[in-house]
């Protein structure tokens, strides 16, 4: 099992200040430079407490001056949000300044708050973001960009720094529906798995996409699918269940609670703290995480866990006494 860390700067006590949120994260990736994580996933998001870090291309740049082994992922660039040639040149130049390290992963977003700010009407969302991944993909393969869409036309345009990694860094796409899922399989992308939908919805969604793979004449073999699972670790079992309860409850506040439905298999309309506490927040000893993770690595499969520890003794003790036991 390949490991990395999906990395938000939650800020949920407000009396402290916003740079010791960063001092921590930027702290925890230090460490994880140097004791065999595969990636830090950089989390976007606008206007909210739920991660302060609006610009994940600008929060690379730093994780890489920071770094040397780690592999940098956007988790995700929202790329309705963006101008696509600014995208391509941002990854690209991060891609350039580190070595050659960047994994991009490109997201619709869905929180209506930073659509509406934005000026992206929802109904137009999806399109705008699958023209964008079209376009920045085409923009560091192509010499000279020539795109005709909905959105943007392009023609004969040199679009500079051309990443570091040829023909351009290992790419993904952000599949939490359905639709999602289909679309990547048919243009043989990666995806990358949310971290609200149920362990059972995870499997179900990567079979399918499987499946959408081979009808499309792609194969699944050789693909990291990081899939992001919320993470609650103490010395106890008790305690950690305090910790994933707390995590539960901060979470769901940012999730609408109509969107529960859509991150489950059996299409229940659960309260929001009952579908995190029992189906989606891995949560104990360090001993029974690590069975958990045995398990789920063979009922899913979960060959590439992006983890996001809910505490920072989570990452403790996740680094120390449960990383040993499954990466490789």
């Amino acid at each position: 099992m390949k490991v990395g860390v999906l990395q938000f700067f939650g800020w949920r006590d407000r009396s402290i200040p916003l740079e010791d949120v960063y001092r921590r994260a930027l702290e925890r990736i230090k460490i994880m430079d140097q004791t065999g994580y595969d990636a830090v996933w950089l989390a976007e998001h606008h206007f909210s407490s739920y991660s302060v870090c609006p610009s994940v291309h600008m929060m690379g740049m730093h994780v890489a001056g920071i770094t040397k082994n780690l592999r940098i992922g956007t988790a995700v660039t929202l790329a309705a949000f963006y101008h696509p040639l600014r995208i391509a040149e941002e990854i690209a130049l991060l891609d350039m300044f580190s070595g050659g390290r960047v994994n991009w992963g490109a997201g619709r977003g869905f929180d209506p708050v930073e659509m509406s700010v934005f000026g992206v009407q929802p109904e137009e969302s999806t399109e705008r973001f699958r023209e964008a991944v079209e376009i920045v993909l085409q923009a560091w393969s192509s010499e000279r960009l020539t795109f005709k869409g909905k959105f943007h036309n392009y023609e004969e345009v040199e679009v500079l720094p051309k990443p570091s990694q040829q023909p351009h860094p290992p790419a993904w796409v952000a599949a939490s529906s359905e639709g999602a899922v289909e679309w990547a399989a048919g243009r043989g992308l990666s995806i990358l798995m949310d971290p609200h939908s149920a362990h059972a919805e995870i499997a179900r969604k990567r079979s399918l996409f499987q499946s959408g793979l081979e009808k499309a004449g792609h194969s699944i073999k050789g693909r990291d699918l990081p899939t992001a699972r919320l993470m609650a670790i103490a010395d106890t079992d008790e305690e950690a269940a305090v910790v994933a309860s707390r995590g539960a409850y901060f979470t769901s506040r940012y999730i609408p609670k109509q969107a529960i439905a859509a991150f489950r298999s059996d299409g229940r309309m659960l309260e929001p703290q009952e579908h995190y506490m029992d189906d989606v927040i891995i949560h104990g000893s360090p001993e029974r995480v690590v069975e958990t993770l045995k398990r789920l690595e063979e009922e899913i499969p979960l060959d590439y866990l992006l983890l996001s520890p809910l505490s920072d003794r989570t990452f403790e003790l996740f680094t120390e006494k449960v990383l040993p036991h499954v990466s490789g």
